[in-house]
């Protein structure tokens, strides 16, 4: 293949991954999927290496990145098969982020997998929104280990069934499979043109020059970082059962042709659930170096072959069933993230922004009768040369919060503010990103469950920059803790304060030039 050839089938098979998003979104039936865009889409060869994603939420598809070989050995596949899962311990994420996997068959021959992940606010835990403060997996929901969703083309009803059965909305649930399936279908078809176009031998062909090129343009921008070793310890604000500042550690051991990224002196896994299965880990470690490579390296397995990874089995950051994960994704992967990114910019300091915001802000809430998930956005991190944004979902999350409208229209809550936490942002030669406020009045009693972080550690400025303000979250007068669950009563109110992002470079005095 020549250059030209393989800039379109790099768009090509990108193309793919877009047109499956936007199957799921257009016929979802969730708020959480059609209007947040909790989801994600991806191609990966016969062997499970990814070979294409969109640009959608980097938690979901780095996670599918390094554990997708895995999954797919699992199973003994047949044309039209599809399958479900969402168990941490068999590359998922958490249990909310349900994931389905059908393979291509062209001519009675395994060709490649698509993909899709979705999060789901009812996945069976005793509390609404799935996202509850456990101790241990079981309590988090239904555990989903790979099974067939469609057998032969075939849905499997009897698994349909025994999924359905053990959720608080089934109805919505098997919308949103339904969407996940279709999802899948639609990106079916598509690859199946572009392999007949090619033919399966020019296609298998394809894949590998893509793979090459990738790892081509990953080691020529990696290779720019000082050799040596860089560590980074940064904390959780604590599990929300009693354990409290939780150290990551990451040492960077940068050699001419891999990079190791050692955790060891991390924490080992807690009671509570920010525990983070190694995928997850592997996601937010993949995302900070994909951040330094050129924006066309393809966004596959080639751009992170020479990335590696060590942590302790049953750390914080490699746990070991049956540890509770569901904030792991969410909250932890975001501080693995600052983690590396500490450490990088003791390598590259007018390169590396500032930590932004830090938490995913993640607020479940609902009743017998309806479960309601979203996360929010605060303050990036500010960097050398620009400020940081206002506002904005930063880092593992590429998702939206529930437009008001849509927020009202379909649950018992009205917003009574929404605005930027102006100041939040830490001060410096270029100001952090400051964070929002979001104020809920509840219509109806409920139950409440908050998952924060960055609530009494601040995110760190840099070159001199000072810290962003940390979160807050108020229920009327009474200040709450990062996670927390509690029962909402009629005409009460919750106000989530984000925090900013710390500023870069050592604040201006009045008059200095």
């Amino acid at each position: 293949m020549d250059v030209i050839e393989n800039s379109l089938f790099v768009s090509r098979i990108q193309a793919v991954c877009d047109e499956m998003g936007a199957t799921l979104q257009r016929t979802a039936f969730s708020p959480n999927i059609k209007d947040r865009l909790d989801f994600s889409c991806a191609v990966f060869d016969n062997g499970g290496n990814l070979c294409a994603q969109a640009a959608h939420i980097p938690v979901h598809l780095g996670s599918m990145a390094y554990a997708m070989a895995g999954i797919v050995s699992r199973v003994d596949w047949q044309p039209g098969d599809m399958i479900i899962l969402n168990d941490p311990y068999l590359g998922g994420t958490h249990l909310p982020d349900v994931t389905v996997i059908a393979p291509l068959y062209i001519e009675s021959e395994l060709c490649a997998f698509v993909a899709n992940r979705a999060h789901h606010a009812d996945i069976g835990a005793d509390t609404p929104g799935s996202m509850p403060l456990a101790g241990s997996l079981a309590e988090e929901g239904l555990v989903i280990s790979p099974v067939h969703l469609l057998r032969c083309g075939k849905k499997d009803i009897k698994t349909f069934h025994s999924i359905l059965e053990k959720l608080h909305n089934p109805a919505l649930a098997e919308a949103d499979y339904e969407a996940q399936a279709s999802a899948n279908l639609t990106g079916l078809r598509r690859l199946d043109s572009l392999v007949k176009l090619m033919g399966r031998a020019k296609f298998a062909e394809a894949l590998n020059v893509l793979n090459e090129y990738a790892e081509t343009l990953a080691r020529s921008s990696l290779r720019e970082l000082p050799r040596g070793e860089f560590e980074f310890t940064d904390v959780m604000d604590d599990d929300g059962l009693g354990h409290d500042h939780i150290p990551i550690k990451a040492r960077l051991q940068i050699e001419d042709d891999r990079i190791l990224v050692d955790f060891s002196g991390t924490a080992p896994q807690v009671k509570g659930n920010i525990n983070c299965p190694l995928s997850v880990t592997a996601a937010a470690v993949y995302y900070c170096f994909y951040c330094l490579m050129p924006p066309h390296t393809p966004a596959c397995a080639g751009a992170f072959r020479m990335i590696e990874l060590k942590a302790e089995p049953g750390s914080l950051v490699n746990a070991r069933f049956p540890a509770a994960v569901a904030a792991g994704n969410v909250e932890t992967s975001s501080r693995i993230v600052d983690v590396i990114l500490g450490a990088l910019a003791k390598t590259l300091p007018d390169n590396i922004p500032a930590a932004s915001h830090g938490s995913m802000n993640n607020i479940a809430m609902g009743s017998d009768s309806w479960d309601y998930y979203e996360t929010l956005g605060g303050g990036s991190g500010a960097g050398s040369g620009r400020p940081g944004c206002d506002a904005i979902q930063t880092h593992m999350t590429n998702t939206l919060n529930t437009p008001i409208e849509i927020l009202e229209k379909y649950y018992p809550l009205r917003i009574r503010q929404y605005a930027i936490r102006r100041n939040s942002g830490g001060t410096g030669q270029f100001k952090g990103g400051d964070g929002l406020v979001r104020e809920y009045e509840f219509l109806e009693d409920c139950h409440v469950t908050l998952l924060t972080e960055r609530r009494t550690v601040a995110p760190w400025g840099i070159a001199e920059g000072q810290p962003g303000a940390p979160g807050l979250n108020r229920l009327n007068d009474e200040v709450l803790p990062g996670k927390t669950e509690f029962s909402a009563h009629k005409g009460e109110r919750l106000t989530i304060m984000t925090p900013g992002g710390g500023g870069w470079g050592k604040p201006r005095v009045h008059g200095e030039s």
